[in-house]
């Protein structure tokens, strides 16, 4: 009987959702996105300088260690970034079009060419960002890939290309933070 109640035990709580805190940013171990559930792949901080830019979390339909595997999986996923101090949309789009050119070249970028303007006019669109905002980059087959702020759809960049270049800002053979990239593949 007890080896029986030991069991049940350990099972529950294999079962129990937990959450993940970061710099303060409380983050789900499992997200709903479309029809899939997604789980938390990895998580870690942007950083530049001595400055701590935003949380990053991916998301993905199972988890995975390595950059590859993630750039190839067609299915759902999300990268989440919680801002922890104030920037404006255009720096951070410029922190992003960097990490395009760096991991990309110019006939792959142009291939992708009415995504890219999609994507920039929803940075150039949003302004000053604040520290606890929260920015959702969510692909998903059908859609592509949607752009939301605070939880409001600001715009969407279509293709499954798109949303691999990018992934590949964080992902990629350039990334734009090696520590981050090792974090959200979850081998660090």
């Amino acid at each position: 009987m007890k080896k029986l109640l030991l069991l049940v035990l350990l099972l529950s709580l294999g079962f129990t959702a937990q959450a993940v805190e970061l710099e303060g940013v409380r983050l789900e171990d499992n997200v709903h996105l479309g029809t899939s559930n997604l789980v938390l792949n990895g998580v870690g901080v942007r950083s530049k300088f001595i400055f701590d830019i935003y949380v990053a979390a991916l998301y993905l339909g199972a988890k995975k260690s390595s950059a590859d595997a993630v750039l190839a999986d067609a299915g759902e996923k999300r990268l989440a970034l919680y801002l922890l101090r104030d920037i404006s949309g255009e720096n951070l789009l410029y922190a992003f079009k960097r990490g395009f050119e760096n991991n990309h070249t110019y006939d792959e970028l142009m291939v992708m060419k009415l995504a890219m303007h999609n994507f920039e006019m929803i940075f150039h669109k949003m302004g000053n960002l604040k520290e606890g905002d929260i920015i959702l980059m969510d692909y998903q087959r059908d859609v592509g890939t949607q752009v939301k702020l605070n939880g409001v759809l600001r715009g969407t960049s279509p293709g499954a290309e798109f949303n691999t270049a990018l992934l590949k800002i964080w992902l990629g053979e350039k990334p734009a933070q090696e520590a981050l990239k090792l974090k959200l593949l979850g081998v660090q």
